[in-house]
């Protein structure tokens, strides 16, 4: 049996030696007509980059090494010209010395994979533009940044865009990225791309949305593009990255089917309209695994799947191919973005009904260091079926995107997910992996017990009458908001369900959709019929959403740069150098204010703090606090860890507190809840530079009792009381669901988990940031607590310490 394959890399180098595998007699012939026969071009950018220092690293197989070791005829630059199929032959040109041969063949198999776009833009042929294909267009690039030069432009937002863009920044080079979509990766939903916009401006590269080239302009040692929207940008180099084009001449030439796509047309075999003819790779069309559609997905593992199946075939061994759903991932500097299975552009272009809900889950446990957000979608039928998923995030998104991918493959429901037993332990993950809860959430929606409304179509709800309301506490509202939300603190929200109507549909929404959950069943079991929570939260909205749709309470946050430093508003410099540095990575909100604060206590006017914490929600956090305490950012970075350089100032006066500074609370209640939502918002009065007064009374003063028992005299009714009531805030139960102490246990074990401040350490450092803590003496005398049994740094006071707390301040919350 005589096969000749044409094209090697992937698809052929693949099929030729699994063809050697099964066939030791079988004359075996590859024609590729580039030098190279097998490489991994995935892998190019990051030689440019320097990751991968060694240029032979990328060569997986040479001609002489396929030779020997499967004794295959390797044949590099040959290109075959034509294929005759009925006397089953092909025109082969020698690119080296210029001769024309003839070949026969038992079976074909094509791999010519496909070749880059170059769209007739006047000036496209200029010298100073590059496409990247292969290594010789790698060594034609890396060649011209050896020349010093020091501007890229990359026209392009995809696989080999996004990477590149990045690898010319990490030599140092100034970047910019146009792309003709309103964003890159389209493979992603816009919420999800919004992550990769925000890491690639980060990484530093300049972002050219909904935009493209008109034309080149050739300025000597340099080349102009004139954008389509007028701008005109001067680079040293461009790398053109708009897509491939499917390499098909040679199939169409030969009268082979293509399909819809314009691609090779095969079966499930990988067979073409004729029977001795197989393809392969990225010049087949596909079926969509989702869809059952065709499309054209070129991906490495797809093709090299596709060539064992070819070959099994034409060795008589049944093999089918069982479409392809797209799973791939890209790198952006620290960030992953992965996706399997369809998106939603696409299930909309196909008229596919589908529904989708965005989480916000740890990599692996939060107590455990280097914890990091993943930012997962997932995309599912109104019957449950998983269509699609999708995930950015610094660590763990490979191994969420691969489990949803077997999922997809194996037709799970949504329900599924919540049964799959994954790999836990603190450094990898978390007893509830965020695969289980994106499923605990779908089965929610699906059911009716906590359905969700999605960020793209909010903005219908509320223009159709719902009310919109935030049950974030007060110090995350101050950090940015939904325009014309109400404000209603979730510990709040029992008391005020009057003020809500219920013939309304009513949106709830957090930070990320937990709390946004309980508000939920909070108002659905208090009789509201329509209550939707926004999925994914805040977190969500703000980085998909322009800073125009969200509020704000301060607009002159600024970070320090080069025009900044002669201002005369500049904070007179101590020393430019880093005074104190602080690591809050690991801890959760509002732990990486708390710390920041108390390094601004220790430092002078003038002088540096650096913080870094991995709370994705800090870098917000830090930039409200600046503006509420009149600190100046001078540096801010948001990727794997959140970075801020901070110079203090200590004599300007807060924006958000001019009108008053202090912020009183009285706790009344004894619930562990309740107490915990007091302390925290208490402490984070605290750190945005605010006095802080909390009136402990009734119930309340059970959480400064201290924890052991203190022998004093009593009266038998004031024992009794002291029997009943708990004996300090390690003894505070839950409100709701405290279950015999078995609630309670698990709230603690999850904050614990999540390295979440416990009441008596937020007690102290309410104490030790010169917080006031008072217990109210009469309530003392009437429930029997003598200020023995009272912890220390309380003191005593009755309602006009109260009000006169009350009167200087602009917040006074009763918890």
């Amino acid at each position: 049996m005589k096969i000749i394959i044409v094209g090697g890399v992937a698809g052929g180098a693949s099929a030729a030696a699994r063809l050697r595998r099964l066939d030791e007699k079988a004359e075996i012939t590859l024609y590729e007509r580039g030098e190279f026969i097998s490489f991994a071009n995935c892998g190019l950018p990051y030689h440019i980059g320097g990751t991968i220092p060694e240029r032979e690293s990328l060569l997986v197989q040479t001609a002489e090494g396929m030779n020997s070791r499967f004794n295959v005829n390797v044949k590099p630059l040959h290109e075959v010209l034509s294929i005759n199929k009925e006397s089953k032959t092909v025109k082969v040109k020698n690119i080296k010395h210029g001769e024309i041969k003839e070949d026969s063949y038992d079976y074909l198999i094509l791999s010519p994979g496909a070749s880059p776009l170059v769209p007739p833009i006047p000036g496209i042929d200029n010298e100073k533009i590059y496409t990247l294909r292969n290594i010789p267009d790698m060594d034609k690039i890396l060649k011209r940044l050896d020349t010093g030069v020091k501007d890229a432009v990359v026209v392009g937002g995809g696989f080999i865009g996004v990477e590149m863009a990045e690898n010319l920044k990490e030599r140092g080079m100034n970047v910019s990225l146009i792309e003709m979509q309103e964003q890159v990766l389209t493979f992603l939903d816009p919420d999800l791309a919004a992550h990769a916009h925000h890491e690639l401006r980060s990484g530093g590269i300049e972002l050219y949305l909904s935009n493209g080239v008109k034309a080149f302009e050739n300025k000597g040692e340099k080349i102009d593009l004139v954008l389509s929207d007028g701008d005109k940008l001067t680079a040293d180099i461009v790398i053109l990255a708009i897509g491939v084009r499917a390499e098909t001449h040679l199939a169409s030439e030969a009268g082979l089917e293509l399909g819809e796509t314009k691609s090779i047309k095969v079966n499930e075999k990988m067979m073409t309209s004729d029977s001795s003819i197989y393809a392969v790779g990225d010049a087949i069309e596909i079926t969509n695994f989702v869809t059952n559609k065709p499309g054209i997905i070129p991906l490495a593992g797809p093709a090299n799947r596709q060539a064992r199946i070819a070959v099994n075939n034409i060795c008589g061994i049944e093999s089918t191919y069982k479409n392809t759903q797209g799973t791939g991932i890209v790198k952006v500097f620290d960030m992953a973005c992965a996706s399997t299975g369809v998106n939603s552009q696409t299930l909309k272009k196909e008229g596919i009904p589908f529904k989708t809900l965005t989480i916000h889950g740890g990599s692996h446990a939060g107590y455990y260091p280097e914890a990091y957000i993943i930012h997962l979608k997932l995309i599912y039928s109104p019957e449950g079926k998983i269509l699609g998923a999708q995930a950015c995030g610094y660590d763990g998104v490979d191994k969420r995107m691969d489990v949803l991918a077997t999922a997809i493959r194996h037709g799970a429901n949504v329900t599924d997910l919540i049964d799959y037993e994954l790999s836990y332990a603190p450094p990898f993950g978390s007893a509830k992996d965020p695969v289980n809860m994106a499923g605990f959430v779908a089965n929610n929606d699906l059911t009716g017990f906590a359905p969700l409304v999605n960020i793209e179509n909010l903005d219908k709800h509320l223009k159709d009458g719902a009310i919109l309301i935030d049950v974030r506490t007060p110090e995350e509202v101050e950090c940015g908001k939904i325009k014309n939300a109400r404000h209603i603190e979730l510990e709040t929200l029992r008391d005020k369900l009057e003020d809500i109507p219920k013939n309304s549909e009513i949106i709830v929404y957090c930070k990320v959709g937990v709390r946004g959950y309980i508000a939920q069943r909070i108002l659905m079991q208090n009789g509201f019929d329509r209550v939707l929570n926004l999925s994914g939260g805040y977190d969500t909205y703000s980085v998909f959403k322009t800073p125009e749709q969200l509020t704000k309470p301060c607009a002159n946050t600024k970070i320090a740069d080069d025009h900044q430093t002669h201002s005369k508003n500049r904070i007179p410099v101590k020393d430019e150098k880093t005074t104190l540095k602080i690591d809050a990575c690991g801890m959760q909100c509002p732990g990486p204010l708390l710390q920041l604060k108390k390094g601004i206590d220790e430092l002078e006017t003038g002088e540096i703090l650096e913080i870094t914490a991995s709370d994705s929600g800090f870098y917000m956090d830090v930039k409200a606090f600046a503006e509420s305490t009149g600190m100046e950012i001078l540096e801010l970075t948001n990727g794997k860890k959140i970075t801020a350089k901070i110079r203090v100032n200590k004599n300007k006066k807060s924006c958000v507190t001019a009108g008053g500074d202090q912020t009183t609370i009285v706790v009344h209640s004894g619930d562990f809840d309740k107490v915990m939502a007091a302390l925290i918002i208490g402490n984070g009065a605290l750190a945005m530079g605010k006095p802080v007064s909390l009136f402990f009374t009734f119930w309340g003063l059970n959480a400064l009792r201290k924890n052991h028992s203190v022998h004093v005299k009593k009266t038998f009714i004031e024992k009794m009381f002291g029997f009943m009531m708990p004996r300090g805030s390690q003894k505070l139960v839950l409100s709701k669901m405290h279950m015999m102490g078995m609630g309670t246990w698990m709230i603690k074990d999850i904050m614990n988990k999540f390295n979440v401040e416990n009441p008596e350490s937020l007690l102290q450092s309410l104490i030790d940031g010169g917080g006031k803590l008072i217990a109210c003496k009469m309530t003392m005398d009437l429930m029997g607590i003598k200020p023995e049994e009272i912890i220390d740094g309380v003191d005593e006071g009755g309602v006009a310490t109260f009000l006169s707390d009350a009167e200087k301040g602009n917040i006074t919350l009763f918890i």
